[in-house]
C-alpha cells in the first residue's frame, strides 16, 4: 500500500525528519523502519544538489521520500518533485488560497507545474509513466502552524487536492506569542479545534513529535486523539539526545 493510499484509508503512518544532508545518516534513517522521511529545506543548510542525494537514497532504500519546501513557492515545489519526491509538505498554510496555490504548483496539466525531464521522469525516458503516477500518487500535506491556519482549517481541508495536514507545534505556539509552551491554554484550544475540524472533514491529520519519546506516551496520545500522519523526531535530535544521554551516563559513573 502506498503512502497516498494509507492517508486515504486513515491508516496510521509513522515517519521522521531529515535535517542533515549526509548520505550515511540518511541511509541509516531510511533503513531503520520509518515508512517515510521528510527532507527539510526550510530550516537546514541542505542545497538542491543535496536534496537530490537525499531523495535518491531514501527511495532506493524502499522508504517514501517527501520534502518540506522552504516556502509555498511553485519553483521549490517543482524542484522537489522533479528530483523524485513523492510529495511535499508546505509550511505556513493559513488560507484556502495558500492551499490552492500549493496544489496548482504540485500538479500538471490542470495545475501550473512546469513540464520538464529529470530524475523523476527517468531522465527523459519515462515521462508518460511518471505523468500517470504523479496524477495518482503525488501527495500534498499542508502545515498548520499559525492560529490563522486553525481559523481557516475547514476551508483548507475542503480542498480535494489536500491529502492531509500536519501540525507544527513550535510555530503554532509562536503564532500565539508563546513559542515552545505547549501547555498554554490557547495552544491547547487550537489543538482541540484542529482535531474537531479534521474529524468533521475526514482528512488525515498529522503532528510533529519533535523530541524523541522513548516511553511512547506522546505517540500513543497522538494516535488516541486521531492523528494518523506522525513525524517522529528528527535524525538530528535522535543523535544529539542519545549522545548526551551516553555522556551523562559516563559522567555519573565517574568514567569521564
Amino acid at each position: 500500500m502506498t503512502l497516498k493510499q494509507k492517508l486515504r484509508s486513515k491508516r496510521p503512518t509513522i515517519g521522521s525528519w531529515l535535517s542533515f544532508d549526509h548520505p550515511g545518516t540518511t541511509e541509516i534513517m531510511a533503513r531503520s523502519g520509518f515508512e517515510w522521511l521528510v527532507a527539510d529545506m526550510e530550516h537546514t543548510a541542505t542545497t538542491n544538489e543535496g536534496l537530490g542525494r537525499i531523495i535518491q537514497i531514501v527511495e532506493l532504500a524502499g522508504c517514501t521520500p517527501l520534502v518540506r519546501v522552504a516556502s509555498n513557492d511553485s519553483v521549490a515545489i517543482k524542484h522537489a518533485m522533479d528530483l523524485g519526491s513523492h510529495g511535499v509538505l508546505v509550511p505556513m498554510v493559513c488560507t484556502r488560497q495558500d492551499a490552492e496555490n500549493a496544489a496548482r504548483a504540485l500538479h500538471y496539466p490542470a495545475g501550473t507545474r512546469g513540464v520538464g525531464l529529470f530524475r523523476a521522469q527517468r531522465y527523459g525516458l519515462g515521462f508518460q509513466t511518471y505523468k500517470e503516477w504523479a496524477a495518482r500518487e503525488s501527495i500534498l500535506i499542508v502545515q498548520i502552524e499559525h492560529y490563522r491556519g486553525v481559523e481557516n482549517l475547514g476551508e483548507i481541508l475542503s480542498l480535494e487536492a489536500v491529502d492531509g495536514f500536519i501540525v507544527g507545534p513550535y510555530d503554532l505556539s509562536g503564532s500565539i506569542g508563546d513559542p515552545g509552551n505547549f501547555e498554554n491554554p490557547r495552544f491547547v484550544s487550537c489543538l482541540t479545534e484542529i482535531e474537531r475540524v479534521a474529524k468533521e472533514h475526514q482528512k488525515p491529520g498529522g503532528y510533529h513529535l519533535v523530541h524523541p519519546d522513548p516511553a511512547g506516551k506522546q505517540l500513543s496520545d497522538c494516535l488516541e486523539r486521531g492523528y494518523r500522519f506522525i513525524a517522529y523526531s528528527t535524525e538530528m535530535l535522535l543523535l544529539s539526545t542519545r549522545v548526551q544521554s551516553e555522556i551523562e551516563g559516563l559522567r555519573a559513573r565517574g568514567q569521564i
